[in-house]
């Protein structure tokens, strides 16, 4: 049963969908070119084309078997949940696919403090190379590229790049996550490495606390945010992302907090150490840190086209072994319906790569292997 979802989730994600390409095990052989001597034409320009045709034929028919072939699992995404499914299942023996677009929301995180086992913290781009690095002394091989399309054929799964390149697997793990929709902002990534702009405040609102916070958001759900965000400051205001005003309640529990409620800004920019938000009239609030809380775009349209079961905001509902209501589609992180954390991403992984491993046909290891 999914876990019940808080408004502190649309701290939206940014794992989009992924690329593709075989495995080590996949990949073409060498292969011999034909003799370019023919029976009938001893000239040897004519033989040397005809000898490349032929061997221009033979890989091209090698790669569409190579395409064919069946692996145990293709992985949709390379965000920490993607990398950790990967590597559980290079550790089960398992032929896998992974596939990754570079648009893990990891690479959005200055540093995070709440990653288990990094007590100074860790920055994103740093926590993504060391899932990498242990993915790939397993063998696992992960490609840029993006899947376009997800379809069921024969018995297996089918995705197609967007550039034409198609894989089959017996099982699917989708780790595609979700994109954020960011404020119009100019030097929106500088003023997130200067983390005077903030997008999880399960992860690092107690770094920002006793400053002066603002949740950027409609208006009920800024509430929403800036009530958690009490936790770690007295001095927290909800800036309108656009004209709106809350329920009877939210208005009184931004009172009874002390809250303030601004109205939507004419402009939003940052000085390098403040968020500044300019309103009508001119007047001018300058925030420590800004939460924006504008939604997200779940990445579940590879699933949606296999009629996988969704909630209200298209995350995808899985049961206890992180399976959607597909048989072999699994999804785990953000794109499915749970608290939006690294390591609830990487506890989906380990489900679901366990669960796979159990359901596919025995690996037994060869006696003649092992010696």
């Amino acid at each position: 049963m999914p876990i019940p979802r808080s408004p502190l989730q649309a701290g939206r994600s940014r794992e989009a969908a992924g690329a593709d390409t075989l495995d080590g095990d996949d990949r073409a052989a060498e292969r011999t070119a034909p003799d370019p001597r023919t029976p009938d034409d001893g000239a040897p320009g004519d033989s040397a084309r005809a000898g490349a045709q032929a061997h221009a034929g033979d890989d091209a028919q090698a790669h569409a078997r190579n395409h064919r072939a069946r692996h145990d699992c293709l992985i949709v995404g390379a965000g920490p949940a993607g990398l950790t499914a990967a590597t559980y299942l290079a550790r089960f023996r398992r032929d896998i696919v992974v596939v990754d677009a570079g648009r893990s929301r990891a690479r959005w995180i200055p540093r995070s403090h709440n990653v288990p086992g990094f007590p100074l913290g860790v920055a994103g781009p740093t926590l993504l190379e060391r899932l990498r690095t242990q993915a790939g002394e397993y063998g696992v091989d992960i490609v840029a590229g993006r899947i376009g399309r997800l379809e069921r054929a024969d018995g297996a799964f089918v995705a197609t790049a967007e550039d034409g390149r198609s894989w089959h697997a017996r099982t699917v793990i989708l780790a595609s996550g979700i994109v954020d929709v960011m404020p119009a902002m100019p030097g929106l990534e500088d003023a997130i490495d200067r983390h005077v702009v903030r997008l999880c405040a399960v992860c690092d609102a107690y770094e920002a606390r006793d400053e002066r916070i603002a949740v950027y958001a409609p208006v009920e759900e800024g509430i929403a945010h800036a009530l958690f965000l009490r936790t770690f400051s007295p001095r927290v205001a909800v800036v309108r992302s656009e004209p709106g005003e809350p329920s009877p309640a939210a208005a009184q529990a931004a009172r009874d907090a002390g809250i303030a409620l601004w109205p939507p800004s004419v402009s939003l920019h940052h000085d390098g150490e403040c968020c500044v938000f300019i309103f009508h009239h001119g007047r001018v609030q300058r925030f420590d840190t800004v939460y924006p809380v504008l939604g997200g775009d779940a990445q579940s349209q590879l699933a949606a086209g296999l009629g996988a079961r969704m909630d209200d905001n298209r995350e995808l509902v899985v049961d206890a072994h992180q399976q959607t209501s597909v048989e072999g589609l699994y999804a785990i992180g953000d794109v499915v319906s749970a608290l939006n954390q690294i390591s609830v991403g990487v506890g989906h992984a380990a489900i679901a790569a366990s669960d796979i491993h159990q359901r596919l046909p025995r690996n037994f290891r060869d006696a003649t292997v092992a010696g």
